[in-house]
């Protein structure tokens, strides 16, 4: 699959883009509805930011994110992950106890609604929680792979996440083992690893229909799928961002909402 070079989205892309979807209302909330009313198809891209609301913290953010006090080079990268499993486990058993008592939250909720609505054509995760399908989205791409599988690097087995986690309490090393010894991965993206070719292909080619690409708590800054509201502005669809801080593509949006992901996308439900 080939991917658009850099950031860079030309001035009569931008102004195409601005000009088709750019639609005054009162308030950003009612111009982001008129926005999704007026699009023959709408897609979302979600990040880290639309757990947050249901207590799982984001990545990067000053004090409370994971990479905070953690190298994620040291335990969330493939080569961790092959020469001391014990120590990527020590990390990743951690995360799936804390994730194990987590529910979606309205944001979740008002996404499944927009789909329910036939508002919504699909969302595109770079989660790997398994929110968006426990609250209801049926047309799902988890671009980072899901905690719900881990499998054997040898064999290939793959194995279910309670009887993973069941298999990690019982290791004397803290380590899920398959049956023939080896160590589970779980079936998530890590660091120097490969997107899967499949969820990319499918994550371009919504994009590429999408008249408005909707993006929610995503700072817009991980590769590849940060090329995405690129692709969606070069094929003259909107861009609407609803995430707190800045991203890159901010210039580029036609209504940017930034306060809190949940408030947010309830209010857009309401509105529609």
């Amino acid at each position: 699959m080939t991917w658009p070079t850099g950031g860079a989205v030309s001035s009569t892309s931008q102004e195409r883009s601005r000009e088709a979807g750019r639609v005054r209302e009162a308030d950003p909330v009612s111009e982001l509805a008129a926005l999704i009313r007026s699009a023959g198809s709408v897609v979302a891209l979600t990040g880290a930011g639309i757990s947050v609301p249901s207590g799982i913290p984001d990545f990067r953010s000053p004090g409370t994110g994971i990479w905070e006090n953690v190298d994620p080079m040291e335990v969330a990268h493939i080569d961790a992950f092959r020469s001391d499993p014990a120590r990527f486990w020590s990390f990743y058993g951690r995360r799936f106890a804390s994730l194990r008592d987590k529910r979606p939250n309205g944001a979740h909720a008002a996404l499944v609604e927009l789909e329910r609505r036939d508002l919504l054509d699909a969302v595109i995760t770079q989660n790997i929680d398994q929110l968006h399908r426990i609250a209801g989205t049926e047309e799902l791409i988890e671009v980072h792979g899901t905690i719900a599988t881990s499998s054997c690097l040898d064999c290939g087995a793959r194995f279910e996440l309670d009887d993973v986690r069941q298999r990690l309490d019982a290791d004397a090393e803290g380590v899920p083992r398959c049956e023939c010894g080896e160590p589970l991965k779980p079936d998530v993206v890590l660091f120097g690893e490969m997107l899967p070719e499949d969820a990319l292909q499918r994550a371009q080619r919504l994009t590429i229909d999408a008249d408005l690409l909707l993006c929610v708590g995503s700072s817009l800054e991980v590769y590849p799928v940060a090329q995405l509201p690129s692709i969606a502005l070069q094929t003259g669809a909107t861009l609407a961002i609803v995430t707190q801080g800045p991203t890159p593509y901010d210039g580029d949006a036609a209504v940017k909402l930034d306060g809190d992901v949940e408030a947010e996308l309830q209010a857009l439900v309401a509105a529609l």
